[in-house]
């Protein structure tokens, strides 16, 4: 018996160490999905960032229109606002492939913080499977400690009273 109480605590010691990875990988797993989280948070950022950039372009266009009426007359204030209309317009492309592409990674890390919470949901639920199972074990665990100290009490009580028939014989 004592061969299978041995038997039974390395067992539970190895899924006790198994536990505390479990728990360790859900840590580790916690902290990339927070790093994952300020990612993003810093892209949403970026992206209304963006979106001021296109209401300053479009004030920029307002103020050209404005500039245009009042400065018809003159050749160097053409000149200026056709170089303005290019540079805004060399510019729209680029930015809005850039919008694009921040969108597009948007997607991925937010398809990617997806995965890693299904991933972590499935760990929580196989340590919760693995806490239950343990508790189970040490519970037969107690109770078959509490049938080997009342085989160790009867033994003792059965060799107490040999020893005190042989003394009477």
């Amino acid at each position: 018996m004592e061969a299978g109480f041995s038997e039974m605590k390395n067992e539970l010691q190895s899924r006790d160490a198994l536990w505390r990875g479990v728990q360790l990988e859900c840590q580790q797993l916690h902290t990339e999905l927070l790093k994952i989280r300020q990612c993003k948070d810093m892209q949403e950022i970026q992206i209304r960032h963006q979106s001021s950039c296109v209401q300053l372009t479009e004030q920029l266009e307002n103020k050209n229109d404005e500039f245009l009426a009042s400065a018809e007359s003159q050749e160097s204030q053409r000149e200026e606002q056709n170089k303005i209309r290019d540079h805004l317009y060399q510019e729209e492309p680029s930015h809005c492939s850039e919008q694009e592409r921040m969108r597009t990674e948007i997607s991925d890390l937010t398809e990617e913080l997806h995965q890693k919470e299904i991933t972590i949901a499935t760990i929580m639920e196989k340590a919760s499977l693995l806490e239950r199972q343990l508790k189970m074990e040490l519970e037969i665990k107690d109770k078959l400690l509490a049938k080997q100290q009342l085989l160790d009490f009867r033994y003792k009580a059965v060799k107490c009273e040999n020893t005190h028939l042989k003394e009477m014989m």
